[in-house]
């Protein structure tokens, strides 16, 4: 079973030490999933801040409140960010410009946020919009989520004009401590992880959480892309590269140790979410917006649905890799029937 040294995250404008020279926070999301874990790690006289929160007035506050308080004492020389996410990205700008420091981060993740903010919002709006209908939405259902299920993407300040690039296998010093870089999918793209072997640490960001999965979503970009299996197979990697016994300390949620347990854990979840959709489609042909509800039972609002959507065509992508579907087109929409 995981175990969890810190049985409460630390409260609005307040820190927790969870190892020598590391500080946890919490950053509030104006979400269901309503805050986005901070760490700071001591770097001589200064200090590495590891993910930033979103371009929001009540996380910009939040962070007045923890540097006005607990963290006065802290310079902040450098910014790792570990994923093109804004709950992650969001304020890297913003405090990279107040504290003067160097943001690190994959090359993917920069340059993802960057098309984002400069991509054309109407041409945007109408693939998204295309997209969503192909597979079974509704116009009405496309119009509201494509428009309200990606607003949270702008919520990012203007990034640094530089950056300094990470990739897998890299070694970075904070302080005493090395750490070595280990990139993981299915998430987001090139997602940055930090693992220190000599104190068992892990800056495991969203690959790997306490309670929940993390969204694994098929890019309208890329229909037909497979994150889930590049999630599956990150977390395989996990298991089979770091020990058992190191400290978690994931993007959401609460630090906490076993992580191959948590590792089946959601191998598992994904399987039986592909269960489902096999015994749907052995019985008829479904689209995408016929499976949403199979996987996801509760209430959807036009942020939600905008993941849940994405996601089941994650699970049905793995499953057409798998040769155990096949799709179905038609002039009006994609549909899914087993092999």
């Amino acid at each position: 079973m995981p175990q969890f040294p810190f049985h409460s995250p630390p409260v609005a404008g307040q820190v927790i030490s969870v190892a020598p020279g590391v500080l946890w926070a919490r950053i509030p999301l104006p979400y269901r999933l309503d805050h986005v874990n901070v760490y700071l790690v001591q770097d001589g006289d200064s200090w590495t801040l590891i993910d930033t929160g979103i371009n929001t007035d009540e996380a910009k506050a939040a962070w007045q409140a923890l540097l006005g308080g607990p963290l006065s004492h802290v310079s902040i020389s450098r910014v790792v960010v570990t994923h093109h996410h804004p709950d992650h990205i969001g304020l890297a700008g913003w405090l990279c410009g107040k504290f003067g420091a160097e943001m690190l981060t994959s090359q993917t993740a920069y340059m993802t946020s960057r098309v984002i903010s400069l991509a054309p919002h109407e041409t945007g709006l109408r693939h998204y919009f295309d997209f969503y209908v192909n597979h079974g939405m509704s116009e009405e259902g496309a119009g509201l989520v494509a428009i309200h299920g990606s607003e949270y993407l702008m919520l990012v300040a203007e990034l640094p004009p530089t950056f300094l690039r990470l990739v897998l296998a890299d070694k970075i010093t904070i302080g005493r401590r090395e750490f070595r870089v280990i990139t993981a999918d299915g998430h987001a793209p090139e997602q940055i992880l930090l693992y220190c072997e000599q104190d068992r640490l892990l800056f495991a960001a969203d690959q790997i959480i306490e309670k929940i999965s993390p969204n694994v979503s098929v890019f309208a970009g890329e229909p037909n892309g497979d994150p889930l299996g590049h999630f599956l197979r990150t977390l395989r990697f996990m298991r089979q590269e770091l020990p058992d016994d190191v400290l978690v300390l994931s993007g959401h949620g609460r630090p906490f140790y076993g992580l191959h347990e948590r590792c089946l854990e959601l191998e598992a979840h994904h399987e039986g979410r592909c269960q489902r959709i096999r015994e749907a489609c052995a019985k008829a042909p479904h689209s995408v917006a016929d499976l949403v509800p199979i996987l996801f039972t509760r209430k959807l609002d036009a942020h939600q649905m905008s993941f849940a959507f994405t996601e089941t065509l994650a699970h049905i992508n793995r499953l057409v890799r798998r040769s155990e579907l096949a799709a179905v087109r038609t002039a009006e929409k994609v549909r899914y029937v087993t092999t």
